[in-house]
């Protein structure tokens, strides 16, 4: 049975307040095997609106699928339960530099210094 792979982009419903959720496209950021084994995956949601910050990372129209160029906001990493995901994966993954950057900028979110 397929399952979340790292770097895919879904269309996930993101809970915002309690019992309310946001239809939005969110990177799997997880381990294949964690999101194979548990009921749940690890996401870095995405938006359209393209503000620079340092835990922001762009990507390009096409990278993973997307029909927009999009920002990764990765101070907003979280986890979902995998029946939060509305459709199957866009078209292909996240390029590894985009994922290396991801990665950074999640580090930077939390308080490790990044190179």
């Amino acid at each position: 049975m397929p399952y979340p792979q790292r770097g895919e982009i879904y269309l996930v419903q993101l809970p915002c307040q309690p019992k309310d959720f946001k239809e939005r496209p969110a990177l799997v950021v997880s381990l294949d095997i964690r999101n194979r084994l548990a009921g749940d995956i690890i996401v870095v949601p995405l938006s359209t609106t393209l503000r620079p910050a340092p835990t922001h990372v762009e990507l390009p129209i096409g990278e993973g699928g997307l029909y927009q160029s999009s920002v990764a906001k990765c101070e907003q990493i979280t986890t979902i339960d995998k029946s939060l995901l509305m459709q199957n994966p866009f078209a292909g993954k996240v390029s590894d530099s985009k994922m290396t950057e991801v990665e950074k900028a999640i580090m930077r979110a939390i308080g490790i210094p990044a190179l």
